[in-house]
């Protein structure tokens, strides 16, 4: 339901495009995507079913769990909430574990949080935690880098910020890009692993960023290396 609800709900607030670097996407692969805005799940979701027919499982903050009605309908897609900072932490890579060995994708955010800036400007990711790491290696799923860039530009920043940029969206209609790269496999030490999903979707970030002419892709102010 949510793949499909994004891909017929994004168009209406701006002009999504999508490329994506050669490369089958396996069943039962790990799909890895910054995380900029509350908007970008659903810009991903969307690009993800219009490109490769692909609906993830999600990791999502638990918090959307007490959401009504979309807290039922995550537990009914088989979407998985994560209790950050709480011992139950962990039992969500359990559950991602069994969702890969059934088949299925699954989505989620390495970084672990929305950066806290108030500007709707792209940045590169931040650093990743380690669970995407631990979880491959677990798995031995492939690893596919994402890169999304201009959801900001339809929410950021404070809250009525937001609510501003989600109210005016259909009429600026803002571009947004989702770059999808070649599936890796990550080595099983952590460290390792975890600084090359980092490049991996920095650069998919870079190549989603720069299709829409943001200065920090293409080496202009507020670039970050």
């Amino acid at each position: 339901m949510l793949s499909r609800l994004a891909a017929h709900v994004v168009p209406f607030f701006g002009r999504l495009t999508v490329t994506s670097d050669p490369g089958r996407v396996e069943p039962g692969s790990i799909l890895v995507v910054n995380h900029t805005s509350l908007a970008d799940p659903a810009l991903v979701l969307a690009a993800l079913r219009r490109r490769l027919a692909v609906e993830p499982v999600l990791l999502a903050t638990s918090g959307l769990w007490r959401v009504p009605l979309l807290g039922r309908a995550l537990t009914r897609e088989g979407h998985v909430p994560v209790h950050r900072n709480s011992a139950r932490a962990a039992a969500a890579l359990d559950h991602a574990a069994v969702a890969l060995a059934s088949g299925r994708h699954v989505m989620l955010y390495a970084e672990g949080r929305i950066p806290p800036r108030r500007d709707a400007a792209e940045n590169p990711p931040e650093m990743f935690r380690t669970g995407l790491a631990r979880l491959a290696r677990a798995t031995g799923a492939p690893v596919v880098p994402i890169g999304q860039a201009g959801a900001r530009r339809i929410t950021s920043g404070g809250r009525a910020k937001q609510l501003a940029g989600v109210l005016t969206a259909p009429v600026r209609r803002p571009c947004l890009h989702v770059h999808i790269g070649a599936p890796l496999h990550l080595p099983d030490d952590v460290a390792a692993a975890t600084e090359l999903a980092h490049g991996a979707v920095t650069e998919a970030w870079r190549t989603a960023a720069g299709a829409l002419g943001e200065p920090a892709a293409l080496g202009g102010p507020g670039t970050a290396r």
